[in-house]
């Protein structure tokens, strides 16, 4: 402890005495000074996340320092548009959708031992971002419908000659058509 009465701020540099003292890392802080850097929250010991020598409330750390990409949600009430412009993040730019022109939609007409392929940008698939529709591997980035681009998942994916489609738009392109469609029995007709 240095002469003068107590430790120096983590954040002020000013001495902080015992009364109003909080200790993180082996620092000591104010109570006062014990905010978050970014969202300057109020701090305790299960809000705190540290890095080097800054403090963060754990949302703001996840925001700055958290994996990013894809799936790296942070569980209930995630959905935000913020990008993290105020953390120095800079927003990623996501690539124009491209349908893909896949010849050989099958899996097996690839070379043994070679690796996956993504139909949509051509470049190889990895395991930790590998999504399998249509006969084919995808990036999660890719996994797209053909028509309209909107992000597919499992439940919502419809595939026809090796290309992927939202349900929605298979419906419109491929799905029952005719005058009276839904009318009842007989009024069913299915066009190519």
């Amino acid at each position: 402890m240095p002469f003068g009465g107590g430790n120096k701020c983590g954040c002020c540099q000013k001495t902080v005495y015992f009364a109003e003292e909080v200790q993180c890392e082996g620092k000591s802080w104010h109570k006062s000074c014990f905010l978050c850097m970014v969202c300057k929250k109020n701090l305790d010991s299960t809000t705190v996340a540290v890095h080097v020598d800054e403090i963060y409330c754990k949302s703001c750390y996840g925001k700055k320092y958290g994996p990013k990409g894809y799936g790296f949600g942070g569980g209930a009430g995630t959905l935000s548009m913020d990008t993290g412009e105020g953390l120095g993040i800079k927003p990623e730019v996501q690539a124009p959708h491209r349908p893909t022109n896949n010849p050989n939609a099958s899996k097996f007409a690839q070379k043994p031992g070679a690796s996956d392929v993504c139909p949509r940008c051509g470049t190889t698939v990895y395991a930790a971002e590998k999504v399998v529709a249509g006969g084919n591997s995808w990036h999660k980035g890719c996994f797209r419908c053909a028509k309209c681009g909107k992000g597919l998942e499992s439940t919502t994916v419809a595939d026809r000659d090796g290309e992927i489609f939202c349900k929605g738009c298979y419906a419109k392109n491929f799905g029952p058509k005719g005058f009276g469609f839904g009318q009842g029995a007989g009024a069913l007709a299915h066009s190519q």
